[in-house]
């Protein structure tokens, strides 16, 4: 499955009423981590179908940002049922990312 990006428009059908796993990751264009992290967080959602992965830019959406309390950025979440049950900041490795969605 390939990257969805998350607005505040789509937040509600893509993450809170998703029927599996959700993988967001906050980032922002200007971000250096965060272009570290990106093609890993690409490559999981290729190779993980199971996953519905979603990038939610800060820049543009600063009330999904608030709403998860992102201070630091690159951020994963991870989100069962429209809770939050792991969270990540910074660069991590891949097997880590998968750990955490596990």
């Amino acid at each position: 499955m390939s990257v969805i990006t998350i607005t505040k428009d789509n937040y509600e059908n893509e993450v809170t009423a998703a029927d599996c796993t959700v993988l967001l990751d906050f980032w922002a264009p200007w971000c250096g981590p965060c272009r570290m992290l990106s093609p890993i967080v690409d490559e999981i959602a290729e190779e993980h179908p199971e996953l519905k992965v979603g990038k939610v830019n800060v820049d543009e959406e600063p009330e999904l940002a608030a709403k998860f309390g992102v201070m630091s950025i690159p951020s994963l979440f991870v989100v069962k049922g429209g809770e939050i049950v792991n969270q990540s900041v910074g660069v991590i490795p891949k097997a880590q990312i998968l750990a955490l969605v596990e």
